[in-house]
């Protein structure tokens, strides 16, 4: 419920992107307004705060400006107290509104309790936010949702500061630095969640914000996080961890022999994580040397697990890719193809034949829903009105991938403050970032098992925003909450 809106205007760029006219968008803006919520039964009185901020280069001169939608609780104490969850989507390239408006915030999506939309489009009060325990703040990056870069007169916008893994840390950094200095959360214990790509970026964030912005968080959580180490590496490693993922989506679609089908998924999903990590991954290292005999065994558990042929398996030489398994998996049974970031949901190929699905249909289901949900939300719930197109996928590539540390900026981050924690979140029917994927590279990240105590992953029965379906929506925020008041100092030292 909306009751108050106050406006503050400090400065409007103008955006030549189309050639007709000029479009506008404040550079340095807010724009308040009051609201009222219930959260898990309890009346919650909110500020919400949605504007622009500038990105200076390194002589002042604004390069960017990117906005962001900041979430306060009313009369909930000193900021020295309460927690600030600092939010990104990834992409690269992708706007901050899956998260705003589908898991934390104070507002979801109309959707049905699966994740499939319905109409009329828009939103309705979130009863699991976590606004009731921390202050959330969901940024969008360069050129994604309103934010745009800031081209100097007659040059074009310098790429390199913006769009790559470091260049995107950096800034952001930066950026958040005025952030806190502006609505005074210096002091406040901060967390940084980060969904997809956006895990990338916010392991990076932990070490930078260190490093160069003297910022310490408690928490760093990563949704569904895409861990660039981990696809880029041998198929004996990459393509081993799918095979528990293979497993979940097969049995959400009773592809499963009877003797794993009848078993509950949790069951299963052990079984299937034992067999990729202690024969699987070692049988993909022997490559082309591997013996006929072994060979054919391997294929044969693969099926078993996995719900596809032996037949088919083989001839990928153990090395099945994802793309083939959403095309493969139900195609002798109802010729639909699978989603790829949520395996549940279906999609209608122009042919039943080839190697891969013709497009994503979870993707083309959450669009659907999502994007005329944020236009409408910022617009009539926020007040924040501008012709400016909000882009729920942005032009940020080509991305510079080179130089990615993040996995060991996290590591250090860690060792250097004994408060932050670490926590994971994954969907098991997520096909991109798999949930196994991500238990992998939280066990990679401290080798010496000195950090494993601060380290924590939890999984969901949906996929990759396993926020959209209303069990797992709850189950999250609690973890999340839990998480947020478990690692509060609570006046411990931070000292080992």
């Amino acid at each position: 419920m909306q009751k108050l809106t106050t406006t503050f205007f400090v400065a409007i760029i103008t955006l030549a992107i189309t050639t007709a006219q000029n479009r506008t968008i404040p550079m340095d803006t807010v724009i308040v307004t009051q609201h009222n919520t219930t959260i898990n039964g309890a009346k919650i009185a909110y500020t919400a705060t949605a504007g622009m901020q500038p990105v200076w280069d390194e002589l002042g001169k604004p390069i960017a400006t990117l906005q962001f939608t900041y979430y306060k609780r009313n009369n909930a104490g000193n900021n020295e107290t309460r927690p600030l969850l600092i939010s990104f989507n990834g992409g690269p390239g992708s706007g901050s509104v899956w998260m705003h408006v589908a898991y934390t915030g104070p507002m979801v999506l109309n959707i049905d309790d699966e994740g499939y939309p319905v109409q009329p489009y828009g939103v309705s009060e979130n009863p699991y936010s976590v606004l009731d325990v921390a202050d959330i703040v969901f940024i969008n990056p360069a050129n994604t949702g309103y934010s745009r870069t800031i081209p100097e007169s007659g040059k074009e916008v310098d790429r390199d500061k913006f769009f790559g893994i470091n260049a995107d840390i950096k800034y952001l950094a930066a950026w958040l630095n005025t952030f806190m200095s502006r609505h005074n959360r210096w002091r406040s214990p901060k967390y940084i969640i980060g969904e997809s790509y956006g895990g990338t970026r916010v392991a990076g964030l932990a070490l930078e914000l260190q490093e160069a912005q003297w910022m310490y968080l408690n928490g760093v959580i990563m949704v569904s996080p895409a861990d660039y180490q981990v696809f880029n590496s041998d198929a004996a490693v990459a393509s081993a961890l799918n095979l528990p993922y293979f497993t979940a989506a097969a049995w959400y679609h009773k592809m499963l022999p009877s003797a794993l089908q009848q078993k509950d998924l949790l069951e299963i999903l052990p079984e299937a994580e034992n067999y990729a990590i202690n024969t699987l991954m070692p049988a993909l290292a022997k490559g082309g040397f591997i013996g006929e005999t072994e060979k054919n065994t391997v294929a044969e558990k693969m099926a078993y697990y996995s719900g596809l042929s032996k037949k088919s398996i083989l001839q990928h030489n153990l090395d099945v890719p994802t793309r083939f398994f959403w095309k493969e998996l139900l195609r002798d049974k109802s010729g639909y193809s699978i989603g790829r970031l949520d395996s549940r949901y279906l999609g209608l190929d122009k042919t039943e034949a080839g190697n891969g699905p013709d497009y994503s249909a979870e993707l083309t289901s959450w669009l659907h829903s999502f994007t005329p949900a944020i236009n409408y939300y910022l617009r009539e719930h926020l007040n924040f009105k501008t012709d400016t197109k909000y882009n729920m996928f942005g032009p940020v590539h080509p991305w510079n991938n080179e130089d990615n540390n993040v996995r060991d900026d996290l590591r250090k981050a860690m060792a250097e403050n004994p408060y932050l924690h670490v926590l994971f979140q994954s969907g098991y029917y997520d096909g991109a970032t798999t949930y196994f994927n991500a238990k992998y590279t939280m066990w990679q990240i401290d080798p010496s098992g000195k950090l494993k105590d601060r380290l924590s992953f939890q999984g969901y029965r949906s996929g990759h925003m396993m926020y959209l379906r209303r069990e797992d929506l709850k189950a999250a925020n609690d973890h999340l909450r839990e998480f947020i008041l478990n690692t509060a100092a609570k006046g411990k030292s931070a000292k080992y």
